[in-house]
């Protein structure tokens, strides 16, 4: 049987819920993310931000330099959470076979439905724009491949299909980039072939491709042609648990440390009580990042998550170095992971307090 499957993916979620509270922030270029030192980092931004080039991930002074009257707000993550689970519960109406990527996006398989997916992913959406004035883009394929890929043809507020029929038609001229797995580095390699769309990498041979990306090259051989046998996982078990925080300000001492380091421990217990029972933690860490830009890590097996163990790996860790800190991470990793990719939002950013 064919697969029926949904990419589900929120629009600009952190800003789109932002505006939407404060109807005042509506038609302005508004972005999410830290101060406006050279340190904070934007989250997020909307569609109006984006047509002055910003972008997430970006420094916030750079994003003010090109679009002056860009509105920054900090980051309200209970909200964001909130929201998230509301989705969530929508999106159960239709499917029990819901795979999250991060609080924005998520795969579901409507196989069982006799419905056609799109009918679906449109009523989801609507529901979802009416439960929560948020909007959502969708895209239906026939694996998490294409469907991930559609998502992002008719964003905002929009989807899109890409039927079994018109696979290959599509793959000939959908650029590399846009496959699962290839990022920067792997599309320079390819761009120092030759090669800049998925018909010009079907053109390819098996061992070419492993030659230059290994294991992967043998999976690229199927992706470029869109064929992608992944399941939608309902339960994909995360390796690691873990929050850190970039400070605006280095920090001298110890104690100035060990102040920052309390909120984030209490972000990570917290998280962990909405674990579900059995995903034991075999390892606690804490990462610093110095003035100087090394880092260091120190980890411990055996040892509980809590506020007097991490204590006891934030002096160790301040005293490797002597330097000032900038950033602080702390975090648990879970026994007998199987060898996924964990699924992980990473915010990186300074905005008073820790998320």
């Amino acid at each position: 049987m064919t697969r029926k499957i949904i990419h589900l993916d929120m629009d600009c979620f952190f800003a789109a819920i932002e505006v939407r509270d404060n109807p005042e922030l509506r038609g302005h270029p508004v972005a999410v993310g830290g101060a406006s030192d050279r340190r904070g980092v934007l989250t997020t931004c909307n569609y109006e931000a984006r047509a002055f080039g910003i972008r997430s991930a970006m420094p916030t002074f750079k994003a003010l330099k090109q679009c002056p009257h860009l509105i920054v707000v900090p980051v309200h993550f209970d909200a964001y959470r909130r929201e998230s689970r509301r989705v969530r519960s929508l999106m159960e109406h239709f499917s029990s076979i819901i795979e999250p990527l991060s609080l924005d996006e998520a795969y579901l398989d409507v196989t069982h439905h006799d419905r056609p997916a799109s009918s679906i992913a449109s009523d989801l959406r609507a529901m979802i724009y009416s439960t929560t004035g948020l909007t959502a883009s969708a895209g239906i394929a026939s694996n998490k491949l294409l469907a991930k890929v559609a998502s992002d043809w008719e964003k905002p507020d929009g989807q899109f299909e890409i039927r079994p029929e018109a696979v290959n038609g599509f793959m000939q001229q959908l650029p590399v980039r846009k496959v699962w797995g290839i990022g920067p580095v792997a599309a320079g390699k390819l761009q120092d072939q030759g090669i800049a769309t998925c018909g010009q990498l079907q053109g390819m041979a098996t061992l070419k491709l492993q030659q230059l990306f290994g294991r992967f090259g043998t999976e690229l051989y199927d992706l470029c042609r869109g064929q992608d046998d992944r399941p939608v996982e309902t339960h994909r078990p995360r390796k690691s648990l873990s929050t850190e925080c970039t400070f605006s300000t280095n920090l001298q001492t110890f104690e100035a440390c060990r102040k920052r380091l309390e909120p984030l421990v209490e972000e990570v217990l917290e998280d962990l009580l909405h674990r579900p029972p059995g995903a034991g933690v075999s390892k606690i860490f804490l990462k610093l990042k110095f003035a100087n830009f090394s880092k260091t890590t120190v980890e411990r097996t055996g040892l509980k998550p809590s506020r007097k163990n991490y204590t006891h790996l934030l002096a160790e860790g301040f005293g490797r170095s002597g330097q000032p800190v900038r950033l602080i991470g702390v975090g648990v990793r879970f026994a007998e992971s199987p060898p996924e990719k964990e699924i992980q939002l990473t915010l990186n950013f300074d905005a008073g307090h820790p998320l």
